[in-house]
């Protein structure tokens, strides 16, 4: 097993290196506006010295950012760094108790906001520590302007010209091991967890990827294409911080819902990479523009989030005459544990482990399954969380005394040693890449004054992979309408049950446990 070496303290050094390194090259491209490093220094320099002068945050705070991909993303994530604070990411689409949960639990004292979302914050904001409020606008880097007023909250413009004249100090205390990011992820119980990572575990997972890559990734060179949200550890790790500590270009993409406007945004650029899940390099490969792009320059194509398919692996490599790398990983691995080799990949499986990860397949007992046979995958590296954010009864479970994490996925070794996921312990639905826990959806459902009982499965949807599959039980005449309105007031778009199944009763154990396993079965 071949360690990793990190030559950066923090993420914080590692950032500014970076920013000094390509100072003229392009960093970030959005929205037709391309920003260099030396731009984007400047930038979250001033912030992050307001930060450390005007917002009465002290070392170690959590400070919230929900914006779609837009510039400001990486500005505030590099400021907040740089300032030795700590990183919350949250989903611009989460509900107000969505955000409440979350908010409350990390503790925040200050958020990032697009300013579109100020409403749910205010209706829920005196239930949580938010002290300080930024807010931007979409087109805020474009338009520079400073006239922006509400109440007590401050424009993201007007701090970075008042952070200009100020200071930035260096954070010297910053350990290695320090906690950086509060990453959430969904529990079994339906209580989202924040996963605790580190500068060493999110450094290495970027050394890790660039080992695997080999010379297809060359330094200070790469176009590569970030459709997927940076508040998602797959673009937050991979994109925000590994390319972009190479010198890359990252062309944002703030809604790749929008094939068109997404495709207009590639044509004047010959990609190198690009990173994604299956639904979407399908929707890619049906748009007629998208077929007339010159993909000469396409060497890296990275599959993560949900299953690959063949039937889209083989799609791909027709359209764009480039291969699709898959690799499998979580928020608590800092975005990846294994990774096909591109170009050469063992299609089916997701890769060999990282190097300086270890991958080994238990059975109920923690006992290491023979080769070729069904294991719940666990994983000892460094880029592995240290622990769940105030919640050392879930660390406890997860993270075994050696330092293994149970993924609670199950997979098989290939002989050549690839890992190929075959089935999931728990009962996680994946909805275009973003997890579903059906615990959560459940809470939802029996919260309604009609619906005495509910189960939620995941079943396969060609679109999206999976859709999540409600059956409830009644006490009085209900209809399907009223059940997903009564949810989209409550969950995410993507955890709103797509079809609801009305049922006498649900199956059960014999002490009274739902078997989803049953339904599965129907």
């Amino acid at each position: 097993m071949k360690n990793i070496t990190l030559k950066h303290n923090s993420l914080a050094d590692l950032i500014e290196d970076s920013l000094q390194k390509y100072a003229d090259l392009p960093a970030y491209h959005c929205l037709g506006q391309t920003l260099t490093f030396a731009e984007i220094d400047k930038k979250s320099r001033a912030l992050a010295a307001w930060l450390q002068q005007k917002s009465g945050l002290k070392f170690g705070d959590r400070v919230i950012i929900q914006l779609p991909n837009l510039i400001q993303y990486p500005i505030a994530a590099y400021a907040i760094l740089r300032a030795g604070l700590v990183i919350v990411n949250t989903n611009p689409l989460y509900t107000n108790r969505e955000m409440e949960h979350q908010f409350s639990d990390s503790g925040a004292k200050a958020i990032i906001i697009l300013q579109d979302l100020l409403p749910k914050l205010d209706a829920i904001k005196e239930k949580t520590d938010i002290e300080c409020v930024i807010t931007t606008s979409a087109a805020d880097l474009l338009t520079g302007d400073l006239s922006y007023q509400h109440d007590s909250n401050f424009g993201f413009n007007q701090i970075l010209a008042e952070g200009e004249n100020l200071p930035c100090r260096t954070n010297n205390n910053t350990d290695i091991d320090d906690v950086c990011v509060l990453q959430y992820t969904g529990g079994t119980t339906g209580v989202s967890k924040g996963a605790c990572l580190t500068h060493k575990s999110l450094m290495s997972c970027g050394l890790q990827i660039f080992e695997r890559f080999g010379e297809k990734f060359v330094e200070a060179e790469e176009v590569l294409v970030c459709p997927l949200p940076l508040y998602h550890i797959y673009a937050f790790s991979v994109n925000m911080l590994a390319f972009f500590s190479r010198g890359s270009l990252n062309i944002l993409i703030p809604n790749p819902r929008d094939i068109d406007s997404f495709v207009n945004a590639l044509v004047p650029y010959k990609i190198t990479g690009i990173s994604g899940i299956n639904t979407l390099f399908v929707g890619l490969c049906q748009n007629p523009v998208f077929k007339t792009l010159d993909f000469s320059k396409l060497k890296l194509s990275l599959s993560g989030g949900s299953t690959l398919t063949p039937a889209t692996a083989k799609l791909w490599i027709e359209t764009t005459g480039c291969t699709l790398t898959e690799g499998y990983g979580l928020s608590e691995s800092s975005g990846v544990v294994c990774l096909n080799q591109p170009g050469k990949e063992t299609v089916g499986s997701v890769g060999l482990p990282q190097p300086g990860t270890e991958v080994e397949l238990w059975d109920d007992n923690d006992i290491i399954v023979a080769d070729g046979e069904r294991g719940q995958l666990v994983v000892r590296g460094p880029q592995m969380l240290k622990h769940y954010w105030n919640m050392p009864e879930e660390t406890a479970e997860s993270i075994t005394a050696d330092g293994f994490f149970k993924t609670g996925d199950v997979a098989v070794r290939l002989p050549n040693g690839c890992i190929e996921i075959v089935d999931r312990l728990k009962d996680m639905i994946i909805v275009s890449g973003f997890n579903v826990f059906p615990n959560e959806v459940e809470n939802i459902l029996t919260n309604h004054s009609n619906i005495i009982e509910a189960a939620v499965i995941g079943e396969p949807c060609d679109k999206t992979g999976e859709k999540v599959c409600a059956y409830i039980t009644v006490n009085s005449e209900l209809d399907s309408a009223d059940v997903i309105k009564f949810c989209r007031e409550n969950l995410t778009a993507y955890k709103v049950p797509k079809q609801i199944n009305f049922v006498k009763e649900l199956p059960k154990s014999t002490v009274g446990k739902i078997l989803r396993k049953e339904l599965r079965k129907r």
